[in-house]
Protein backbone atom coordinates (compact mmCIF):
# COMPACT_ATOMS: atom_id res chain seq x y z
CA UNK A 1 0.00 0.00 0.00
CA UNK A 2 1.57 3.31 -1.09
CA UNK A 3 1.64 6.32 1.16
CA UNK A 4 1.13 8.94 -1.55
CA UNK A 5 2.23 12.52 -1.18
CA UNK A 6 0.59 15.71 0.01
CA UNK A 7 0.67 19.09 -1.76
CA UNK A 8 4.27 19.67 -0.56
CA UNK A 9 5.46 16.34 -2.03
CA UNK A 10 5.96 14.93 1.45
CA UNK A 11 4.79 11.40 2.24
CA UNK A 12 1.15 11.72 3.26
CA UNK A 13 1.48 9.23 6.12
CA UNK A 14 4.56 10.90 7.60
CA UNK A 15 3.75 13.96 9.70
CA UNK A 16 6.23 16.84 9.70
CA UNK A 17 9.05 16.58 12.19
CA UNK A 18 9.20 12.80 12.48
CA UNK A 19 12.30 12.04 10.40
CA UNK A 20 15.68 11.18 11.84
CA UNK A 21 18.31 13.91 12.00
CA UNK A 22 20.29 14.39 8.79
CA UNK A 23 23.38 16.18 7.59
CA UNK A 24 21.89 18.63 5.10
CA UNK A 25 24.14 20.67 2.79
CA UNK A 26 22.65 23.70 1.06
CA UNK A 27 24.80 25.06 -1.77
CA UNK A 28 24.54 25.87 -5.47
CA UNK A 29 27.44 23.61 -6.48
CA UNK A 30 28.56 20.32 -4.96
CA UNK A 31 31.93 21.71 -3.78
CA UNK A 32 31.29 21.53 -0.04
CA UNK A 33 29.22 18.35 -0.17
CA UNK A 34 32.05 16.61 -2.00
CA UNK A 35 34.58 17.72 0.62
CA UNK A 36 32.30 16.49 3.39
CA UNK A 37 31.66 13.14 1.69
CA UNK A 38 35.39 12.53 1.27
CA UNK A 39 36.01 13.01 4.97
CA UNK A 40 32.84 11.20 6.08
CA UNK A 41 33.35 8.05 4.01
CA UNK A 42 34.24 5.91 7.03
CA UNK A 43 31.73 7.55 9.40
CA UNK A 44 28.61 6.14 7.68
CA UNK A 45 26.98 9.59 7.63
CA UNK A 46 24.97 10.44 4.53
CA UNK A 47 25.08 13.92 3.03
CA UNK A 48 21.71 15.21 1.80
CA UNK A 49 22.02 18.07 -0.67
CA UNK A 50 19.71 20.97 -1.43
CA UNK A 51 20.31 23.84 -3.82
CA UNK A 52 18.52 26.73 -2.09
CA UNK A 53 17.29 27.83 1.32
CA UNK A 54 13.66 26.96 0.59
CA UNK A 55 14.55 23.34 -0.20
CA UNK A 56 16.82 23.24 2.84
CA UNK A 57 14.06 24.44 5.17
CA UNK A 58 11.58 21.98 3.62
CA UNK A 59 13.95 19.13 4.45
CA UNK A 60 14.55 20.59 7.90
CA UNK A 61 10.78 20.61 8.53
CA UNK A 62 10.79 16.85 7.94
CA UNK A 63 13.98 16.32 10.00
CA UNK A 64 14.00 19.07 12.69
CA UNK A 65 17.05 17.84 14.62
CA UNK A 66 19.31 17.96 11.56
CA UNK A 67 22.71 19.55 11.16
CA UNK A 68 22.72 22.09 8.33
CA UNK A 69 25.75 23.22 6.35
CA UNK A 70 24.71 26.29 4.39
CA UNK A 71 26.79 28.14 1.84
CA UNK A 72 26.80 31.90 2.26
CA UNK A 73 26.76 34.08 -0.83
CA UNK A 74 25.99 37.75 -1.31
CA UNK A 75 22.77 36.67 -3.00
CA UNK A 76 21.46 34.73 0.03
CA UNK A 77 23.05 36.65 2.92
CA UNK A 78 19.94 38.54 4.04
CA UNK A 79 17.67 35.51 3.76
CA UNK A 80 20.19 33.32 5.59
CA UNK A 81 20.48 35.81 8.46
CA UNK A 82 16.71 35.92 8.84
CA UNK A 83 16.38 32.16 8.82
CA UNK A 84 19.18 31.71 11.35
CA UNK A 85 17.49 34.09 13.75
CA UNK A 86 14.14 32.29 13.36
CA UNK A 87 15.65 28.79 13.56
CA UNK A 88 15.42 28.39 17.35
CA UNK A 89 11.66 29.00 17.23
CA UNK A 90 11.01 26.52 14.43
CA UNK A 91 13.60 23.76 14.87
CA UNK A 92 15.27 24.11 18.25
CA UNK A 93 17.08 20.79 17.84
CA UNK A 94 18.81 21.84 14.63
CA UNK A 95 22.29 23.32 14.29
CA UNK A 96 23.78 25.35 11.44
CA UNK A 97 27.32 25.75 10.20
CA UNK A 98 28.05 28.27 7.45
CA UNK A 99 30.53 27.73 4.64
CA UNK A 100 31.67 30.52 2.36
CA UNK A 101 34.28 31.85 0.01
CA UNK A 102 37.22 33.54 1.76
CA UNK A 103 36.06 36.91 0.42
CA UNK A 104 33.03 36.64 2.77
CA UNK A 105 35.08 36.04 5.94
CA UNK A 106 33.90 39.39 7.35
CA UNK A 107 30.38 37.94 7.68
CA UNK A 108 31.53 35.31 10.18
CA UNK A 109 30.73 37.09 13.45
CA UNK A 110 27.38 38.44 12.27
CA UNK A 111 26.34 34.91 11.26
CA UNK A 112 27.58 33.48 14.55
CA UNK A 113 25.59 36.14 16.40
CA UNK A 114 22.52 35.11 14.40
CA UNK A 115 22.98 31.45 15.40
CA UNK A 116 25.62 29.75 13.25
CA UNK A 117 27.77 27.46 15.38
CA UNK A 118 30.70 27.21 12.95
CA UNK A 119 32.07 29.10 9.93
CA UNK A 120 34.47 27.68 7.33
CA UNK A 121 36.05 29.31 4.26
CA UNK A 122 37.94 26.39 2.72
CA UNK A 123 36.85 22.84 1.85
CA UNK A 124 40.25 21.74 3.12
CA UNK A 125 39.24 22.89 6.62
CA UNK A 126 36.12 20.76 7.06
CA UNK A 127 37.57 18.36 9.65
CA UNK A 128 36.43 20.45 12.67
CA UNK A 129 33.04 20.93 11.00
CA UNK A 130 32.68 17.17 10.58
CA UNK A 131 33.48 16.61 14.24
CA UNK A 132 30.81 19.10 15.29
CA UNK A 133 28.26 17.62 12.88
CA UNK A 134 28.91 14.03 13.98
CA UNK A 135 28.55 14.97 17.66
CA UNK A 136 25.29 16.79 16.92
CA UNK A 137 23.88 13.86 14.93
CA UNK A 138 24.91 11.36 17.62
CA UNK A 139 23.15 13.42 20.31
CA UNK A 140 20.05 13.84 18.13
CA UNK A 141 19.87 10.07 17.61
CA UNK A 142 19.65 9.36 21.33
CA UNK A 143 16.18 10.06 22.73
CA UNK A 144 15.93 10.92 26.43
CA UNK A 145 15.85 7.70 28.43
CA UNK A 146 14.15 8.64 31.68
CA UNK A 147 11.29 10.93 32.68
CA UNK A 148 13.56 13.73 33.94
CA UNK A 149 15.58 13.76 30.71
CA UNK A 150 12.36 13.83 28.68
CA UNK A 151 11.13 16.84 30.63
CA UNK A 152 14.43 18.71 30.29
CA UNK A 153 14.59 17.92 26.56
CA UNK A 154 11.08 19.28 26.06
CA UNK A 155 11.74 22.64 27.74
CA UNK A 156 11.70 25.61 25.34
CA UNK A 157 15.15 27.00 26.09
CA UNK A 158 18.30 25.56 24.59
CA UNK A 159 20.37 25.55 27.78
CA UNK A 160 18.22 22.78 29.25
CA UNK A 161 19.19 20.40 26.48
CA UNK A 162 22.89 20.82 27.28
CA UNK A 163 22.77 20.45 31.05
CA UNK A 164 24.01 17.18 32.43
CA UNK A 165 22.30 14.88 34.87
CA UNK A 166 24.75 16.15 37.52
CA UNK A 167 23.44 19.67 37.10
CA UNK A 168 19.87 18.48 37.75
CA UNK A 169 19.71 15.59 40.18
CA UNK A 170 16.66 13.39 39.88
CA UNK A 171 16.01 13.35 43.60
CA UNK A 172 17.09 9.72 44.02
CA UNK A 173 19.55 10.67 46.75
Amino acid sequence: MGTGTNQNNRPASLPEGTGAARLIVCERSARWALALRRQLAAAEVSVHETRNLAQCWDMLAEHPASFLVIELSLANADALLGRLVALRRHAAGAAVAVVADRSLQAWQWLLREAGAIHFVTSPREVAPLIGIACRHLAQAAQPPTNRDQQIWASLPWKQAAHLTEQDHPTGDQ
